[in-house]
């Protein structure tokens, strides 16, 4: 598959970025689409909830009626979880909900992930942006950023941007704005792809995801 190169303001700049089919071209994979994601998303919970079960309450622990005959339930002292404001039974304890996935099972995901935005026509290559060393006499400007993206016919739509290193001129210009997330070509994951509406890679990343892959 190949694309067109375009640069920052939206045109062709005559070169060709060829994508290659093991990663770009491959029969995508729901199931491991799925359980990369889950993965992915059950990492993000903290997993902090507690509630204290009857022998974590304090209370009183005399008997508030007798066992039989008063035609209720049976119940002890006044935490009973029959009680309002009683414990909880077999409430939430503090856990990790992590699991372990399989790296050939996360790669053939993000490979997915990938071939589906590449089947939508969802890609777009385009040259590399310069790098900042000095921010203070260059400041990154937000502006300049949504110019990029309306020169690129992007600026509506919710973009995940794949660069081959980290930019902290591209990172700053970009991260008040809700619908572009910034990424680097080894920190790409199958979720940050597929939320995304629309793919844009560098030209040097697409080398770096080919490697990633041993494609």
């Amino acid at each position: 598959m190949e694309l067109n190169v375009v640069n920052i303001k939206g045109e062709d700049t005559g070169r060709k970025v060829t994508l290659n089919d093991a990663i770009f071209g491959i029969e995508p994979n729901d199931h491991a689409i799925y359980l990369d994601v889950k993965q992915y998303l059950v990492n993000q919970r903290q997993g902090t909830h507690k509630s204290k079960e009857r022998s974590e309450m304090s209370g009183s622990t005399r008997k508030l009626i007798r066992q039989k005959g008063s035609g209720g339930a049976r119940r002890g002292d006044i935490n009973s979880p029959v009680l309002v404001g009683g414990a909880r039974v077999f409430g939430p304890k503090p856990r990790n909900y992590g699991f372990k996935l399989n790296k050939k099972v996360k790669s053939l995901a993000r490979k997915s992930a990938l071939a589906y935005k590449a089947k939508e026509d969802a890609i777009l290559v385009v040259e590399d942006f310069p790098v900042v060393e000095d921010l203070q006499k260059n400041p990154p400007k937000t502006k300049e950023f949504v110019t990029i993206m309306s020169n690129l016919k992007v600026a509506d739509k919710k973009v995940l941007i794949v660069l081959p290193e980290k930019n902290n001129s591209v990172y700053l210009s970009a991260r008040n704005l809700k619908k572009a997330k910034i990424v680097t070509a080894s920190d790409i994951n199958t979720y940050g792809v597929l939320d995304a509406a629309n793919l844009i890679i560098t030209e040097s990343s697409v080398a770096i995801i080919e490697k990633l892959f041993n494609a």
